[in-house]
């Protein structure tokens, strides 16, 4: 019952005109965002927050969110009509969905997409807002070393589990420590990896990392293959819409699929890869028409798509309860908590109650009005894929540079940028995942406080780390996540 009174306050403020603009603003751009292939709401969030500094705290997040779901719904389009997916989420959409569109069905794909993902939403914005409150509580009773062992978890699970390579992904969190740690030390005024400048004093900018990884070096990344890869762009029929046997063979899947979402967004190894695919899999075994899975299942579209938004969804749990982001997107939103002066964590339900509670009502509100403006607008959307690759990525750079420039009006910021965009191109270039650098930079500072406040405490003892049974069962989890792998691939090798 307190959930429900403080979401109908939330609503109150959700509902004011001003914030509703807010809103359908958020919604129009991340559904055109997600259109394009290659932009998601990662960089879109990135690059507005150097322009969000003036905008009332509330107001920006509950932009953010409806870029966040837009993104989502706008993914799907992309994927089914050029079978070009934006997000690794949407990868298994593509698979059925294009199919669909090739043999003259794409609206029936685009519209089971949207319905999906706006049953997903909803259920997911549910357990958000009766699940949230709950962790957010239980983690009153963590001590610091309890959050030093999770934060161990959830660098080594988004490390381990995102890209090709275990050591690529550590490689990755490993840069993001470095970065988290340039400027003075704050226990003992030290500078640290300053290299005698002044300037990085203050430690790096997050969001002139943020803006350098996703934006130059998606842009050098993009350009340095254009000549060779230049896009295709194929519109395709969109034929007739739903019919009464694919609304039949739909609503089971979209249930399904926000089952596996939602829980496994919410965990610290999550992502929307593992659901998506598994929602792929079990739909496959279910499905009455095996035969047309390969060729164009209505199911194949249905219960992944509703599998990604719900795992979306579900990544905004551990960020506000916990002030764990387990994504790209997460990250960025956590600095964008940052930006404002609000940490994300049990103390966010109590100290900033209006705007956590105006943010998941937004969720609702954004969720009907991405419905609205997906079903009738598919064809606008599309025609937005028609704009040259040359002229959106100039307009990004300028966008980025522009917004860096104006927070800090620094050389060094745009120096910094232009480095670090350099190292996102190379990574781009040898597979290395962008998240853990993110996260390393933004989690690792907080681990270092913890570890700190753990072993004060424990009065310099390194025992005082798994002194409690709740860091042992965390850090055993970090251990399994890291080394289990590795052991399977040992024991596959001996057999063979």
């Amino acid at each position: 019952m307190e959930s429900i009174s403080a979401l109908m306050a939330g609503f109150g403020v959700a509902l004011h005109p001003v914030n509703l603009l807010w809103a359908l603003l958020g919604s129009v751009l991340g559904t055109a965002i997600g259109v394009l292939p290659g932009i998601g709401p990662a960089l879109t969030i990135a690059l507005l927050l150097p322009v969000t500094v003036q905008i009332a705290p509330t107001a920006a997040f509950i932009m953010f969110a409806g870029v966040l779901y837009g993104a989502m719904y706008g993914g799907s389009t992309t994927s089914i009509l050029l079978n070009t997916p934006g997000e690794s989420g949407s990868m298994m959409t593509a698979l059925e969905g294009n199919k669909m569109a090739r043999a003259g069905r794409g609206a029936a794909a685009l519209a089971t997409a949207a319905i999906g993902s706006f049953v997903a939403g909803t259920l997911a914005t549910l357990g958000i807002t009766f699940f949230a409150p709950l962790v957010a509580e239980l983690a009153f009773v963590f001590t610091a070393a309890d959050y030093f062992a999770l934060m161990v978890l959830s660098l080594m699970s988004v490390s381990v589990v995102l890209g090709a390579s275990r050591v690529r992904g550590l490689i990755s969190l490993l840069l993001g420590l470095a970065l988290g740690v340039v400027g003075i030390d704050a226990q003992t005024g030290q500078a640290r990896l300053t290299f005698g400048s002044p300037a990085l004093l203050d430690g790096v900018e997050l969001t002139v990392i943020l803006v350098s990884l996703f934006a130059v070096g998606e842009i050098m990344y993009v350009a340095s293959r254009y000549r060779s890869m230049p896009p295709q762009i194929n519109p395709l029929a969109g034929g007739a819409w739903m019919t009464k046997e694919d609304w039949k063979r739909s609503w089971k899947p979209w249930l399904r699929g926000t089952a596996f979402g939602f829980p496994i967004g919410a965990l610290p190894t999550g992502g929307t890869e593992i659901p998506t695919f598994l929602s792929y899999t079990v739909e496959r075994k279910l499905c009455k028409h095996p035969e047309e899975f390969g060729h164009g299942a209505i199911e194949g579209v249905a219960g992944p798509e509703a599998a990604n938004n719900a795992a979306a969804a579900g990544i905004l749990v551990p960020l506000l309860t916990l002030g764990l982001p387990t994504s790209a997107t997460a990250a960025i939103l956590l600095a964008a908590f940052q930006s404002y002066g609000l940490q994300p964590g049990p103390f966010l339900f109590s100290n900033s109650h209006d705007l956590v509670w105006a943010v998941i009502a937004s969720l609702y509100i954004g969720n009907i009005m991405l419905l609205v403006l997906n079903l009738p607008l598919v064809g606008l959307w599309v025609r937005l894929l028609l704009i040259p690759r040359p002229y959106l990525y100039a307009g990004i750079l300028v966008f980025a540079m522009v917004g860096i420039w104006g927070i800090s009006t620094s050389w060094m910021d745009l120096l910094i940028m232009f480095v670090i965009g350099l190292a996102g191109y190379v990574m781009r270039v040898y597979d290395f995942p962008i998240a853990p650098v993110l996260i390393g930079l933004i989690l690792g500072p907080m681990a270092e406080t913890q570890l700190r406040r753990a072993l004060a405490i424990g009065n310099g003892d390194p025992m005082a780390l798994v002194a409690d049974p709740l860091s042992i069962v965390f850090l055993s989890l970090a251990a399994i996540v890291l080394l289990l792998p590795l052991l399977l691939r040992r024991i596959k090798a001996a057999a063979g």
